[in-house]
């Protein structure tokens, strides 16, 4: 019997050949992602057998959580890339930072101490609970001070679920919206992907990212995904090519 319905991809089958991810967490214990030099390779590994060839890894600077400056996180970027060579891995891999906009963000960033994704673009988190009572405060001081924020994951704040006319006043603020390639597939909940395809098709995604810190995400990729905007989400994931590293 012939099937007239298409089916759905899995997420890896959406990776192009260009693909630049910006937002994973491959520095070896430095945050919750990699816990040594052993997992990154493995990790990087399996991240270029579902397409990936370009990384900017981004670990959490949180303060009193992930304490990290841009001093250690560039000596292990130096390190891990050595040790990657090392293992026939030559593609390109810079770190960035994914920032908790919080008091001590507001500090680095007025300091220029920011590590960025590309020039001046930053990429950054709120809280899972609640949004900082001066966010737009921050989000107007980054501005001014010439950076672009880069808002991660934006579909995992579930506070903004409900009111999702606070998603169009953060992009009219200036932050552009990075999508967790995840929430795709219904990784972290059936809601949170229903959120996503809402701000697809709004048409409020920038850029992708895979958010990955283990390997339970790699093999998330052959999933498939659940929504229904696919040409709107090719044209987002082809956004990252900005990113290129080459």
């Amino acid at each position: 019997m012939i099937s007239f319905f298409k089916s759905k991809p899995t997420l890896k089958d959406l990776i192009p050949d260009n693909y630049v991810d910006i937002h994973s967490h491959l520095l070896p214990g430095i945050d919750d992602g990699s816990t040594s030099f052993a997992e990154t390779l493995l990790l990087t590994q399996g991240m270029l057998e579902i397409g990936i060839t370009q990384f900017i890894t981004t670990p959490h600077i949180i303060e009193h959580v992930w304490d990290n400056t841009k001093d250690t996180i560039q000596t292990l970027e130096t390190k891990t890339a050595d040790e990657l060579n090392k293992n026939n891995i030559s593609v390109p891999f810079k770190a960035a930072a994914e920032y908790l906009m919080d008091d001590q963000f507001i500090r680095l960033f007025k300091s220029g101490q920011l590590l960025t994704l590309k020039d001046n673009y930053v990429l950054v988190e709120i809280s899972y609970t609640n949004p900082p009572i001066q966010l737009y405060n921050i989000i107007f001081d980054l501005r001014i001070a010439g950076f672009i924020p880069v808002l991660a994951h934006p579909e995992r704040y579930v506070f903004y679920h409900y009111n999702f006319e606070e998603y169009k006043k953060l992009k009219k603020a200036g932050c552009l919206f990075q999508l967790n390639l995840l929430s795709l597939v219904g990784y972290y909940g059936i809601g949170i992907t229903k959120i996503a395809e809402k701000l697809l098709e709004k048409g409020l995604y920038d850029f992708v990212g895979s958010d990955i810190h283990n390997y339970n995400h790699i093999e998330a990729f052959s999933e498939k995904v659940k929504v229904k905007e696919l040409a709107t989400l090719k044209e987002v994931i082809s956004n990252n090519i900005f990113f290129n590293q080459k």
